[in-house]
């Protein structure tokens, strides 16, 4: 029989329903049972895209035998990290304390009743091995301990909690700001990265870190230093040109466990994609270097081909495996690709020595294509000319990846994530004012139609995930910071004011509902579920600190409302983070994004007249073409009332009948310029 989890609609959770495990959803009852019971509880943390999951549940959770030791002997709560990222956030953090810094996915918890933590690791095999004990040795030291020392462990459990709960940062609180926190950081970031491969990071694995890469773009544009394009132009190249790009489909992967970029952890997060094809647009836009900006597109059209649900959202992930092998979608043996390529390229020996191809492989005896040698250097070594081969390797993409459809597809896991959602709003809504692309704009307003619509409440509050058309659990602080910098990205593309109104809306709510005391944030509203510390992450991971994309949105928010109250609460993380921004610049882009803006100041650009009309296109061209990641811009098609949002265009009004541009920076106006 099914267990609980048939009731739920994570994936994730879902392909558990029918382990022999009788596992609970995080939740009151789950708890209520660990008490009456007198059991302690086995949280077990993962992901629907997550290999070694995977490889977990097949080894132990479908395991009769495992799965009756399990439930005699402890309450089994399975958690979607995606879904309940307080739950994954708290108990990580604890992860990484017993473990000394390690920590991954899955994630495997032992608490006491109450929910604190008192033992803690990853991925545990069925039998001792890779130095590991078995998953049954863990559980029956487990056991013994809560049974014949309970006592200590429960002291133990109780200061573990505690050690959850303190501020780290408090030391490091400052109210001095200055370019040289700046300065610090991006040089700190610079000296690290590596000068061959490519990346923040030297060695392996090799993240992508887009948050960083965008604040050392923003730095660039701040100062005209050109290491921190160099850094961040060779990153872009380097990841585009490896196996972590899909050199067929377009789009991410996660990571590259060499560092090369080579070879992938073959998982499509959407999240990534979402903060990538940004960076890449951004960096196209200082260099235009053509190259990049194909990055960008061919990405956000994969998002658009594969990961767009019918009613405007996004999903959340395909996974690294299909057949049960990981990354078996995605690579070619020579032997295929040359009976492929047969009668479609003309020199095959080509096509091959661009994408890196051996009889050998790359990757357990087949071949993941990458950018191995550069083109023109291929084309001439074949005796092509450069636009020859350009039109081979355009037609050998379009025959091999209409084939790769015809194999068995990763699954896909079709829960819609608020945050991350919101992340690619944001990036279509730029994309689509900077490249002109009605696709683009058409796509972000469905998203944000569905976002209002089906992600809010009653009350005009967020839910935190969707699926069938089922919304569920609270919104937490990034799902909600995330979609206020869409909806003014969206706002600034299309300049409607219902988008800007929303973003206003809900900032509101994040100051009513989740500001912390002593400034910042926590991710959990004061009216969540609660548990055994209240999270409050400030820290950029693989996706960016909400409480820095909040602190962002505050600060922007500022400058088109005219509310200063937005600028204290975003300085009150500033502060509160203090000296550790330079400090550990690579746990704090975001953050970092948010000084840059404050102390470089936006620009206010207040613009009316007819979109339509060429003086005014003429005046968005100028806006648009470059990177001016200071611009707030607002635009009213007439001379706007006395209460138009945004406030930046009260007051504002044509001059001489025609389309004018009223700059404001650094607290100080230019004349009003007309066209």
């Amino acid at each position: 029989m099914a267990n609980r989890l048939q009731y739920e609609t994570s994936p994730y959770l879902v392909q558990h329903k029918n382990n022999p495990v009788e596992w609970y959803p995080w939740g009151a009852e789950a708890l209520e049972a660990a008490k009456t019971q007198d059991k302690p509880i086995l949280l077990s943390i993962g992901y629907s895209s997550c290999h070694w999951c995977h490889v977990m549940a097949h080894e132990s959770f479908e395991n009769h035998a495992t799965a009756a030791y399990m439930n005699e002997n402890f309450i089994n709560i399975k958690v979607d990290r995606e879904e309940r990222p307080d739950v994954d956030d708290i108990y990580m953090q604890a992860t990484l304390l017993f473990n000394r810094g390690q920590g991954g996915w899955p994630m495997t918890v032992f608490l006491t009743p109450e929910g604190h933590p008192f033992h803690a690791g990853t991925y545990y095999p069925p039998e001792p091995r890779y130095g590991m004990p078995s998953f049954r040795q863990v559980m029956d030291a487990v056991v013994e301990a809560y049974r014949t020392r309970r006592s200590e462990l429960e002291q133990t459990a109780k200061a573990m909690s505690a050690d959850l709960g303190r501020n780290l940062f408090a030391q490091l609180a400052t109210d001095q700001f200055a370019a040289d926190m700046l300065d610090t950081a991006a040089q700190s970031l610079i000296q690290r990265a590596d000068p061959v491969h490519g990346g923040l990071t030297r060695g392996k694995p090799k993240f992508p870190n887009p948050v960083n890469l965008e604040f050392l773009l923003r730095y660039h544009i701040g100062t005209g230093n050109d290491a921190a394009l160099q850094v961040t132009v060779l990153a872009l190249k380097k990841m585009a040109q490896g196996g972590m790009y899909d050199q067929l489909g377009g789009g991410f992967h996660r990571y590259s466990v060499d560092e090369k970029w080579l070879v992938p952890h073959f998982e499509k997060m959407l999240y990534d994609n979402a903060q990538l094809a940004r960076v890449y647009l951004h960096a196209w836009q200082i260099t235009h270097d053509p190259f990049l900006r194909e990055i960008a597109e061919e990405t956000l059209d994969y998002v658009l081909r594969e990961m767009t649900a019918p009613n405007g959202g996004f999903y959340s992930t395909q996974d690294a495996d299909s057949e049960h092998v990981e990354g078996k979608f995605y690579v070619w043996t020579e032997a295929e690709l040359r009976r492929v390529l047969d009668g479609v390229a003309n020199k095959p020996d080509a096509v091959l020595a661009y994408w890196g191809v051996t009889p050998g492989g790359n990757f357990e005896g087949k071949n993941i294509l990458h950018v191995a040698d550069m083109l023109e250097r291929v084309a001439i070594r074949h005796g092509m000319s450069v636009e020859d081969m350009k039109e081979e390797l355009a037609a050998a993409k379009t025959v091999l990846y209409t084939l790769r459809k015809d194999r068995v597809a990763p699954g896909r896991d079709e829960k819609i994530l608020t945050a991350w959602n919101g992340m690619m709003l944001a990036t279509l809504a730029e994309a689509a004012r900077i490249l002109d692309r009605e696709e683009y704009r058409q796509a972000a307003v469905d998203n944000a139609d569905f976002l209002l619509r089906e992600m809010s409440n009653g009350a005009g509050r967020l839910w935190r995930t969707h699926k069938d058309g089922v919304s569920r659990i609270n919104g937490y602080l990034e799902d909600y910071a995330t979609v206020i910098d869409g909806l003014l990205e969206l706002y600034m593309t299309t300049f409607e004011a219902r988008w800007y109104n929303e973003a206003i809306r809900l900032a509101d709510v994040v100051l009513a509902h989740f500001a912390a005391e002593d400034g910042g944030f926590y991710d959990t509203s004061d009216d969540h579920d609660p548990l055994i510390v209240r999270p409050r992450n400030v820290q950029d991971n693989a996706s960016p600190s909400g409480n820095a994309v909040m602190a962002y949105d505050l600060l922007r928010l500022t400058g088109f409302s005219g509310e200063t109250r937005y600028e204290d609460a975003a300085l009150g993380l500033f502060r509160a983070l203090g000296a550790g921004l330079s400090e550990y610049p690579m746990a704090f882009g975001q953050a970092l994004i948010g000084v840059d803006f404050y102390l470089r100041r936006p620009v206010e650009i207040a613009l009316v007249g007819d979109p339509q009309e060429e003086g005014m296109a003429a005046m968005l061209d100028v806006v648009r073409t470059k990177y001016r990641p200071l611009a707030l811009v607002a635009l009213s098609p007439h001379t706007p009332d006395p209460m138009a949002n945004p406030a930046l265009l009260r007051t504002r009004s044509l001059r001489e009948g025609r389309p004018t541009a009223y700059v404001c920076e650094n607290f100080v106006c230019r004349t009003p310029v007309t066209v």
